[in-house]
């Protein structure tokens, strides 16, 4: 089975597929599991909770409704019962998000490194798509993103027409996204 979006995961997950349910624990569950190490500050208490958040929500997925948007939905739940979980082995003392925050998210000198890395490959690789463009893709890229015009601006600047520019920016985009998936697609190569 394969799963190209979050919405055919969970499309699949709520029918009772094994392979959805699998495939969303192995998506989310390295994420929320960082996630509730930093919010609880308590690595063993966290799996738990997030073992049991997972056993949960596979048992009521029939009774869930449509999510638009599945990860902010998985880590506001898993929040909420890692929340009950802390107060419920804090005796009942009410312990506000803000308390949370303060005490135990903090961030390592590795975490802050790794992103940096991440977003300098990201930067990195972006900047060499975005040059294998046409120069009028580079152009129309760099008036709507860098310097923030809306198309109509922009046919006026490049001396286009406005449905020519809705063009223009639609395959410059398509380009990239295309180049994108394959440079993703040659990474996993090169790791396998």
């Amino acid at each position: 089975m394969e799963l190209h979006s979050d919405e055919t995961l969970w499309y699949f997950f709520k029918k009772g597929e094994v392979n959805a349910f699998s495939l969303l624990f192995k998506k989310y569950y390295p994420q929320l599991h960082v996630y509730g190490i930093k919010l609880s500050n308590a690595p063993s208490l966290t799996e738990d909770c997030l073992q049991n958040f997972f056993i949960q929500l596979y048992e009521d997925r029939e009774k869930k409704g449509t999510i638009k948007n599945l990860k902010a939905y998985l880590f506001v739940s898993f929040k909420r019962r890692l929340i009950k979980q802390l107060q419920k082995n804090q005796k009942n003392i009410p312990i506000s998000e803000a308390q949370l925050f303060k005490s135990n998210f903090t961030f390592s000198t590795e975490e802050i490194a790794i992103h940096q890395e991440i977003q300098f490959l990201c930067t990195t690789t972006l900047s060499q798509l975005i040059n294998q463009l046409s120069p009028r893709q580079k152009e129309v890229i760099y008036l709507k993103y860098y310097s923030n015009m809306n198309s109509k601006d922009i046919a006026e600047v490049m001396d286009m027409n406005y449905q020519s520019v809705l063009n223009v920016l639609q395959k410059a985009l398509s380009k990239l996204r295309l180049a994108s998936e394959n440079q993703q697609l040659k990474s996993i190569l090169k790791k396998s």
